[in-house]
Order: structure tokens, then C-alpha cells, then sequence
């Protein structure tokens, strides 16, 4: 049962998937600081110094004297996150557009005829001897 084991975890796949994963949790991090850091400030400060990230409706507000927390929809953290899946989203189409580029012109690389077998050269040949 061990060896069933290692060998599924170490199969290609399995290891190409692994390493997806990480790569992909790595790029979803440098999104969300890119989203949060760099795009939010300046399109907040476009809007007339709006901060998205405190954009929020609030339900209930924190009474500390009864310890009671706020209770609030947070809708400009939304708005950060739905940037930061567009973000995602427009990266990955080009990587995949640009993968598919590169199937299609492997694909469309016209391969060498085969050449022919001896028996069919010595056909061609017999073909050709009888014509004349």
C-alpha cells in the first residue's frame, strides 16, 4: 500500500499540480497587494480621497461599554476583491490564449511525408517498367 502511494504522489501530474497550486497561492498574493497598494490608493484618491477598503454599511455599531462589535456590510472590501479576481482573470487568459498560440502553430507545422517502403518503391518501379 506504501508503494501505491509513493507512486501516485510522485507521478508527473501530481508534482505539476503541487506546483501549480503554490505558484498559483504566490501570484494570488502579488494580485491582492497589487489591487490593495498600488491600484486602490490612486483610483480612491480619482474619487475624491475615498478609501475602498472602509467602504461599508453599517448594521449594528460596536457599543464597547457592552462589548458588542460592529455589525457592518463591507462592501469596499468587496470591490477590492472583485478587482483582484479581474486582475486574475485577464492574466490567465493571455497565459492561456499564448499556450494555445503555441498547440496551434505546433499543430499546424506541416510534418515531412513519410517515405515510401521498399515494397512500395519496387511497386512504382514494376508500374513504371510496365508502362514503358
Amino acid at each position: 500500500m506504501l508503494k501505491e502511494f509513493k507512486e501516485f504522489a510522485i507521478k508527473g501530474n501530481m508534482v505539476d499540480m503541487a506546483v501549480g497550486i503554490i505558484m498559483g497561492g504566490a501570484f494570488g498574493t502579488i494580485v491582492k497587494s497589487l489591487v490593495n497598494d498600488v491600484l486602490m490608493p490612486p483610483l480612491g484618491w480619482a474619487m475624491g480621497g475615498v478609501d475602498f477598503s472602509e467602504l461599508k454599511i453599517v448594521i449594528q455599531a460596536a457599543d464597547p461599554a457592552n462589548e458588542i462589535a460592529e455589525v457592518a456590510i463591507n462592501y469596499g472590501l468587496f470591490i477590492n476583491s472583485v478587482i483582484a479576481f479581474l486582475i486574475v482573470a485577464i492574466a490567465l487568459f493571455f497565459v492561456i490564449k499564448a499556450i494555445n498560440a503555441a498547440k496551434k502553430a505546433e499543430e499546424e507545422a506541416p510534418a515531412a511525408p513519410p517515405e515510401p517502403s521498399k515494397s512500395e518503391v519496387l511497386l512504382e518501379e514494376i508500374r513504371d517498367a510496365l508502362r514503358k
